[in-house]
């Protein structure tokens, strides 16, 4: 996944925006003000740091070595995704999608209707 794919991936999102409150090196993206995903783009190698449930976050960090505890964040609730290939851009892209859903999940049902999110009718 190149840094575009992965700007495009989390701003896919709906409500989903891109700022960069600790510098322009550092892409902070949110949906309704709440982060869900963080990335320095030019890095080399290119990591995501995204929010997971504390088990998940634990069994993907045994399954996958390019999956470790968030960088600089709660490591309970964050993993670092090192993209280095060893990850399919389909996985990733799920973990995106998860962390995203983690984080709308939390907001009021007023929000999540207002973004047509679609978590709700799936439970």
């Amino acid at each position: 996944m190149t840094p575009e794919e992965l700007r495009d991936r989390c701003l896919g999102f709906v409500g989903a925006d891109e700022t960069f409150p600790f510098g322009p090196e550092n892409s902070v993206f949110k949906v309704v003000g709440k982060v869900f995903a963080l990335s320095r783009l030019d890095g080399d190698p290119l990591r995501v740091s995204l929010k997971c449930e504390p088990a998940l976050a634990e069994r993907l960090r045994a399954s996958h070595a390019a999956i470790i505890p968030g960088y600089h964040l709660n490591k309970r609730h964050w993993n670092t995704v090192i993209l280095d290939g060893s990850l399919a851009d389909d996985v990733v892209g799920d973990l995106i999608e998860d962390s995203y859903d983690l984080v709308v999940s939390g907001l009021s049902r007023k929000r999540r209707a207002a973004l047509g999110w679609r978590g709700d009718a799936a439970g």
